[in-house]
């Protein structure tokens, strides 16, 4: 029987990932396929394999359509996830990644996913009012169908649960979930640039641009710049990390990776410095390999004791 959960992740569009592998991969020519392999996941799946192999009691929910509910169904039982998702009619959308090794690049196809009903809006608001986790972390699109408020108003339901909140998505459900003030966001560099509507040509730009949506009060924004690092700012502290090198097999999945970093980290009362560690640490595994999830407990460690963690530049005031 599975502990009762640290963390619930909620994936509301989640999609099985078809991860191709072609060396030289060339739009508009004929490609051979080297290697395939079929992952269930989207991005709150990836976190909840993340943090339950990284030792924490961790569900799941979000919607799954009832067709092919399968392979994630034999997942959440292999790593011992609470399975809280709930299921929809339809078949859950299938994702294309192709990665190529020769040019380290990742090429993503997505299909579109079904429309949950609004008695399926009400079945998930009600499965996380029932779950005694106290991390919770909405990540990824929103379905079809759908308002694009809808994590603003998940969150202020969780918030007024007394629920630490996570939030990772891009566009217009960032920018309308900002006025409610989720504990936690993690754009990317571009994510940023674009909820700013400016570019942030500089550390001083970026770490500005965070405490301005810090002032509504959250407690961090850990902006990720891909093999640049990430940047962990709160109101009194920014800190640039760095990661080591490695062989990149894939860049799918790194941030999935890196957000359950940050998750384990604050759940388990981690400052900042240990925070950034941990969630690059994650995030370099994550693209050693293909496929979501973590390697074994030493090289995790070998890879945070890598990380070089320092003060970035403040903005100027």
């Amino acid at each position: 029987m599975n502990a009762t959960p640290e963390m619930i992740t909620v994936t509301l569009n989640p999609a099985i990932d078809r991860t191709v592998t072609i060396t030289d991969f060339a739009a508009g020519k004929v490609n051979r396929v080297e290697q395939v392999q079929d992952h269930p996941g989207g991005k709150g799946v990836n976190v909840a394999v993340t943090l339950a192999d990284a030792g924490h009691a961790v569900a799941a929910t979000g919607f799954l359509g009832r067709e092919n509910a399968t392979s994630f169904e034999d997942l959440f039982a292999r790593k011992g996830i609470t399975d809280q998702f709930v299921r929809i009619a339809g078949r859950t959308r299938v994702g294309i990644k192709i990665i190529d090794p020769a040019q380290q690049q990742t090429t993503d196809i997505n299909f579109p996913g079904p429309a949950p009903a609004p008695s399926d809006l009400d079945a998930l608001r009600a499965r996380l009012a029932d779950s005694p986790a106290p991390w919770v972390v909405l990540a990824g699109s929103l379905p079809a169908g759908v308002a694009p408020t809808l994590y603003r108003d998940l969150i202020g339901d969780l918030k007024a649960r007394g629920r630490s909140v996570v939030l990772d998505t891009s566009g217009e459900p960032l920018a309308a979930a900002l006025a409610v003030a989720p504990r936690i966001i993690k754009p990317n560099i571009h994510e940023l640039e674009a909820l700013i509507g400016a570019p942030l040509p500089n550390e001083a730009a970026i770490i500005a641009a965070a405490r301005e949506l810090l002032a509504v009060g959250m407690a961090l924004v850990v902006v990720s710049m891909g093999s640049a690092g990430a940047l962990f700012i709160t109101a009194d502290e920014a800190l640039r990390a760095a990661p080591p090198q490695v062989t990149a097999r894939s860049t799918v999945g790194a941030g999935d990776a890196m957000v359950a970093g940050i998750v384990a980290a604050q759940a388990r009362g981690y400052n900042l410095e240990d925070t950034a560690r941990l969630a690059t640490a994650f995030a370099v595994d994550a693209i050693s390999r293909v496929g979501a999830g973590l390697g074994d407990p030493a090289t995790l460690a070998d890879l945070a004791r890598r990380v070089a963690v320092s003060a970035a530049m403040p903005a100027l005031v």
